[in-house]
C-alpha cells in the first residue's frame, strides 16, 4: 500500500471514530426523551400529558448536554407561553413519567376481569390491553387521553385483549352470541 492510501485510511478511521462518538450521545438522548409523558403541572397541580422535543434534545447532545424543551402539552395552545418548569420532573427521572412505563406497571401482576389470566410485562408488539369501566364497557387504554389515565386506573379494571374483543363483539352483536352453560 502506498503512503497516500494509508493516510486516507487513517483519516477515514479518525472521522468515523469522531462521528461515532458524536452520534452515540445523540441517539441515546433521542430514545431517552421521546414519547408521551405524564407530569404534574407546577401551575395547576393537575396531571398533564407532554412530549419533549426529542430531536432538539438529540441535537443538543451532539454538542454537549441535551437541551429539553416541550414539543406538545395537553394545556396548549392556551398556555403555550408557560415557563416549562415541568421539564424538571422529566430531567429528574425520564423513565418514571413515560406513559408506556406507567401503564405497563399498572397492568403488571393484575388479572383480567373476565378470564382471570395474569398480565405480565407489556410489550410494544403485543395487542393493547383494555379497561372495563363502571358501565361494563371496555376500551383500549391507548384510546384514552393520557392525562386521564391516573383517574381511570382508579375506576376501571384490567381486561386482556382477547376478552376485550369478545365482549365488544357480544355488546355490538348480541343476536349472534349463544351462551352455553358448562
Amino acid at each position: 500500500m502506498t503512503t497516500l492510501t494509508l493516510l486516507i485510511i487513517g483519516v477515514v478511521a479518525v472521522v468515523v471514530a469522531v462521528v461515532g462518538f458524536g452520534v452515540f450521545p445523540m441517539v441515546h438522548a433521542y430514545f431517552r426523551y421521546r414519547g408521551k409523558r405524564l407530569i404534574t403541572c407546577p401551575e395547576t397541580f393537575h396531571t398533564e400529558a407532554v412530549e419533549v422535543a426529542a430531536r432538539k434534545a438529540a441535537a443538543g447532545a451532539f454538542v454537549g448536554e441535551p437541551t429539553l424543551r416541550l414539543d406538545q402539552c395537553s394545556r396548549w395552545p392556551e398556555r403555550h407561553d408557560c415557563g416549562q418548569e415541568c421539564l424538571r420532573q422529566i430531567e429528574a427521572d425520564p423513565e418514571a413519567c413515560l406513559v408506556w412505563n406507567i401503564v405497563s406497571k399498572w397492568y403488571e401482576d393484575q388479572s383480567c376481569v373476565y378470564c382471570h389470566r395474569r398480565f405480565g410485562p407489556l410489550h410494544h408488539l403485543d395487542h393493547v390491553p383494555a379497561l372495563m369501566g363502571p358501565d361494563r364497557k371496555t376500551i383500549e387504554w391507548d384510546h384514552v387521553q393520557p392525562q386521564q389515565l391516573p383517574e381511570i386506573f382508579s375506576t376501571h379494571k384490567p381486561v386482556c385483549w382477547n376478552c376485550h374483543i369478545t365482549e365488544t363483539f357480544r355488546q355490538e352483536h348480541p343476536e349472534l352470541v349463544v351462551d352455553r352453560q358448562r
